[in-house]
């Protein structure tokens, strides 16, 4: 194993590849086992064939095959972090907020609130927290992300062959997502695609927003309406591409904004809300509908609605226009 501290090594490691790592390239795999070492200096032992495989050169975009043996050479590494530790209290929240588990998968019903990753200032993100907690599983990768104000599924591939899988299910569109989200004032019935391009702008304070720009990235969300409520209407988001923030921005331009949202939203009728207890942005990954390899049945996910968010359903008025039956969240 490698050995994280400031002193070279005496010896060359061997590391033999397995299913953890078919597939991946050589650069990215050695860029994720010796942390802390240059990216240029990790080029570069590949530039000059001090790192091998099957006892030949490698170029950098070679990918690793199961049994492949890999020579590393002794490297300089970075001082050794402090090891991660994860709270007992987020411990049991992540394991409380399982919804599907095999060798392949696992699926969270990640709480608002976590981020699904480190970084931006933050120390420990799902994946972070879930690899801290599982030292056993030599693979935990997302599969996609949420913001980290939004509650509902998250996918981390169990196996390389796995994440690869998915992302191409992602990149073809078979993977079905819905999103159950309280929208500001009455949606229209009318309004159900919002078809319009989306580009990031970060602004000097470094904040991202999103914003609908002829430049931008072609971006579609269908929308239906689930209940209506005084002065909001519950509505499911089925997001037709993936882009940053792309519901939120999208009922934005419908013109009407989802409450609870810092961002985008009418702060004033977020005042409004919070006496119904609606302390964060009211958007809930509420299903998952994924074609799973070699002719399995469709893995089907569903999210319950968190405490708060159903409680806050169960305060609002419902109005008397097309009123439900049942309403989320009872």
């Amino acid at each position: 194993m490698v050995d994280n501290n400031h002193q070279e090594k005496s010896a060359v490691t061997f590391v033999e590849v397995t299913d953890a790592h078919e597939g991946q390239r050589i650069d990215n795999f050695l860029l994720r086992r010796l942390k802390g070492v240059p990216k240029s200096r990790i080029y570069r032992i590949l530039r000059k064939g001090e790192v091998r495989v099957n006892k030949s050169r490698a170029k950098a975009e070679y990918k690793l095959q199961i049994g492949d043996m890999v020579r590393i050479p002794p490297v300089r590494m970075a001082e050794k972090k402090p090891e991660q530790r994860v709270s007992v209290s987020l411990s049991e929240l992540l394991s409380q907020s399982i919804l599907f588990e095999d060798k392949r998968l696992l699926v969270i019903n990640k709480p608002s609130g976590l981020a699904v990753h480190g970084g931006s200032g933050i120390n420990q993100g799902l994946i972070e927290a879930l690899r801290v907690l599982r030292p056993d599983e030599h693979f935990l990768e997302l599969v996609h992300r949420l913001d980290r104000d939004t509650s509902g599924c998250v996918m981390i591939a169990k196996k390389r062959s796995m994440l690869r899988y998915l992302h191409e299910q992602l990149r073809n569109g078979t993977i079905d997502k819905r999103y159950l989200a309280l929208a500001a004032g009455r949606w229209p019935n009318r309004c159900k695609m919002v078809n319009a391009p989306l580009e990031k702008n970060t602004l000097q304070s470094g904040e991202r927003m999103v914003r609908v720009s002829e430049s931008g990235k072609k971006s579609r969300t269908e929308f239906a309406i689930i209940e209506r409520y005084h002065q909001a209407t519950l509505v499911e988001a089925k997001p037709i591409t993936g882009r940053t923030h792309q519901i939120r921005v999208h009922a934005l331009h419908a013109g009407h904004p989802l409450l609870g949202d810092d961002k985008y939203g009418d702060q004033e009728l977020a005042r409004t809300f919070k006496a119904y207890g609606l302390k964060r942005l009211f958007l809930h990954a509420a299903s998952l509908n994924v074609p799973m390899p070699e002719d399995e049945d469709n893995l089907r996910i569903d999210a319950p609605l968190s405490e708060d968010l159903a409680k806050v359903l169960q305060k609002l008025p419902i109005t008397s226009e097309e009123a439900s039956s049942s309403k989320v969240g009872d």
